[in-house]
């Protein structure tokens, strides 16, 4: 039943050809953007910020600005940023890692340029001979992009805008692999109170950079015509009204060409709890030489005309059976290598931890829901359990709930659990493990997990959480769970796969399958 519908919802995937589109472009989590359009001249190509999660730095392509896919991550594992990221020593590095950084390519070599800063120390440099990969860090120095956008100059001269108020542009070495010369362009102008989010462009010979004020919900671009200033600014987004209800006003984003001359600006939607969403609206070119957003009656648009003809691409929801492990799953940190295998079908998940707090425990497995009605299913095989284990299915952030099977001795129980949280103001420590809100014994080594819940910021903000053991019939366990609509943990609700010990390791559960649709 649960693939039989996943092959439903795939057959929905191949998008009808359409002369509008709607905002978000996609309903998912995929904040940070920095698009440009590939070498072929026909493909774009996004990188956007994922923090914690490994890999690292998401890349999605698209052929039409619209219609995208994630195919691959430029940071093959965050455990090349310290022992933190692998949950080493009892520490974690949840809302750090990568964000808010840069990716373009460079024809004289043909390489790929990832460029971020991780900790707001240290800026890492990664490339690759190719999109797909493989990517590998090429040096690390300081001072630290924060916020930082890259221009390959026409002569080949690579620079990097980047900061927090006090905005520099950064000259790289020829190799692009250090800083050759660094200075301050500009400061934040009234009626800014702090800028951040820069990205640097070249457009018909002069130089521009694209800001954020995050304070005033205000995005400013600056003009001149040399990378060192001086330069002079103007609003391109002045307050201006999302188009997702009940989300404020939109900022920060990416400017971008597409092969017919038209531009279009992307920013995101502050949608929690499901995340930023990413919106896309066309721009165009004043007399002074300076973008103009298309607004509809003085907000964004909830739709546009269609930028390019319409890709057909796979829909963002369907079904995995786990030949491999899709892009779109991101890990919890850096995992434990040896304690996950495929076994073509599905994913075998041992235990790499012995622990009771699902924030300290390796190998979770996530991927963010999509829609306003996200429902997940997991289907899983937890006949290999060890005594004391917990596995299952997790809504997965600072406040967090989840379904599973534990067992104890040879008893084993269906429990739902809520109420897992972390202190924001102290490196995110578990102040919470959470509080069993309903158990149920089960006799059959298969169940159906499952998650439904209202994302939107108007809607809620509740789910609830289902087990079956035939993959037809749902029992709801435990009541509502009240998500947290915050942003201050970036990142946005996610469906997290976990199997953890309390006793000892030597366990494991195989998960046959996961379907995710929307009521």
């Amino acid at each position: 039943m649960l693939f039989r519908k996943a092959c439903a919802l795939l057959g929905l995937g191949l998008l009808a050809q359409a002369q509008t589109f709607n905002n978000p472009i996609i309903y998912e989590d995929f904040p940070d953007n920095d698009i440009f359009l590939g070498p072929d001249g026909k493909t774009f190509y996004w990188s956007s910020s994922n923090f914690h999660y490994s890999p690292g730095a998401p890349i999605l392509e698209s052929t039409d600005l619209v219609n995208w896919q994630v195919i691959g991550h430029s940071v093959p594992s965050i455990s090349d940023f310290g022992s933190d990221y692998s949950m080493q020593n009892g520490k974690t590095a949840y809302n750090r890692g990568t964000w808010a950084s840069t990716l373009r390519h460079r024809k004289s070599n043909g390489e790929w340029y990832w460029i971020g800063c991780i900790d707001f120390w240290t800026t890492h440099v990664y490339t690759a001979p190719d999109i797909t990969g493989p990517w590998s860090q090429s040096s690390s120095f300081q001072p630290c992009f924060y916020d930082c956008g890259l221009l390959i100059d026409d002569d080949d001269t690579m620079y990097v805008a980047y900061g927090s108020n006090n905005v520099s542009v950064a000259q790289l070495a020829a190799d692009g692999l250090s800083v050759a010369k660094t200075q301050v362009v500009f400061s934040y102008p009234s009626p800014c109170t702090a800028i951040e989010g820069n990205r640097m462009y070249k457009i018909n010979g002069l130089y521009y950079i694209l800001d954020d004020c995050p304070g005033e919900g205000i995005t400013v671009i600056w003009k001149s015509s040399s990378p060192w200033g001086p330069y002079t600014h103007k609003i391109l987004s002045n307050a201006t009204a999302s188009p997702v209800p009940g989300t404020g006003t939109a900022q920060q984003g990416s400017l971008i060409e597409a092969p017919n001359g038209n531009w279009y600006f992307m920013s995101f939607a502050w949608a929690y709890p499901l995340g930023r969403l990413p919106i896309l609206a066309p721009v165009t070119w004043g007399s002074d030489g300076f973008p103009v957003l298309q607004t509809v009656n003085g907000a964004w648009g909830e739709s546009y005309p269609l930028p390019l003809p319409e890709s057909s691409v796979t829909s963002w929801i369907g079904g995995d059976q786990f030949w491999g492990i899709d892009p779109a799953w991101e890990w919890n940190h850096a995992p434990d290598t040896t304690k996950f295998s495929l076994a073509e079908p599905g994913l075998i998940l041992q235990t790499a931890t012995v622990t009771n707090d699902l924030y300290h425990a390796r190998n979770t497995l996530t991927r963010r829901p999509n829609q306003a009605f996200p429902v997940g299913t997991l289907q899983l095989d937890f006949t290999n359990m060890a005594d004391g284990d917990q596995c299952g299915l997790a809504l997965f952030r600072d406040s967090s709930a989840w379904i599973g099977v534990v067992r104890n001795g040879n008893s084993y129980t269906v429990t739902a659990v809520q109420g897992l949280t972390q202190d924001a103001g102290n490196s995110y420590a578990t102040t919470s493990t959470g509080t069993v809100v309903g158990t149920a014994p089960i006799s059959a080594r298969t169940v159906y997990l499952q998650v439904r819940f209202d994302s939107r910021t108007v809607g809620s903000n509740q789910a609830t959480f289902y087990y079956s053991t035939d993959g037809n019939n749902f029992s709801q366990l435990g009541g509502a769970f009240n998500l947290d609509n915050t942003y201050y943990y970036f990142m946005g609700y996610r469906y997290g796969i976990f199997n953890f010990a309390t006793k000892a390791l030597g366990g494991s559960v195989k998960v046959d399958g996961f379907v995710s649709w929307s009521n």
